[in-house]
């Protein structure tokens, strides 16, 4: 039988290590969070100097990325016998941060779709890009509310938010590869095919996010 007086401290430092984690998973999202502003300054307001902040940004969040995988390996030695909600929150947490550090990829790469953008006249459906974009963006900001606070309701609310995602996905490509009476390069349109879909990727993650919030809380997968 296991002495409570030694199972109690190293329960303790089990306890300070999970809130850390969980703490660091929040800066990093405060970080990617940051990102989709910045990939929207420079897709959207064909800021050059956001887009090249975007790589620097990624670094950081990859070496969260890379603490928090680690730390979380190290969550699984410090107690013999977890009890099932630690194992489905370090479970969680480990995908969570794969996540984030995916949506932090994407918004990099809108942020290099901007820079190939730059030197081409502003797109007419540009406008539909940037409420899609706008879109995405408050996806992830209910995303780290929902993680910050433990909320399974909000969390599986975002899927509703994607929905509507989907929609402007498809409605966007439709326009953009049936544009009539095309002049010029087909280079922009390209380049917005590719933004559209990154767009959809983050919000699929988001997505994915709340759907895990909610299984740390409930213990149900959805």
């Amino acid at each position: 039988m296991l002495d409570m007086d030694m199972t109690q401290p190293v329960r303790g430092d089990f306890d300070r290590q999970l809130l850390r984690v969980q703490r660091d998973l929040l800066r990093m999202g405060a970080l990617v969070e940051n990102s989709c502003v910045l990939a929207r300054e420079a897709l959207c307001d064909r800021n050059l100097d956001a887009a090249q902040r975007l790589h620097r940004h990624d670094k950081q969040i990859d070496k969260f990325y890379r603490q928090i995988e680690v730390d979380c390996m190290h969550l699984f030695t410090l107690q013999a016998q977890p009890e099932a909600e630690d194992l489905r929150r370090i479970g969680a947490f480990m995908q969570l941060v794969r996540d984030l550090e995916r949506i932090g990829d994407y918004a990099e790469d809108l942020g290099e779709v901007a820079i190939k953008l730059f030197p081409y006249p502003i797109h007419p459906l540009m406008g539909r890009v940037q409420t899609m974009l706008d879109r995405c963006r408050s996806m992830v900001a209910m995303c780290l509310l929902a993680l910050s606070d433990l909320d399974a309701e909000s969390g599986l609310e975002i899927k509703q938010k994607d929905d509507a995602i989907d929609a402007d996905y498809d409605e966007l490509y439709a326009l953009l590869a049936h544009q009539h009476n095309l002049v010029g390069s087909v280079e922009p349109t390209v380049l917005l095919v590719l933004a559209i879909r990154y767009m959809e990727r983050i919000a699929d993650h988001a997505t994915n996010i709340g759907k895990r919030v909610a299984y740390i809380v409930t213990g149900e997968r959805t």
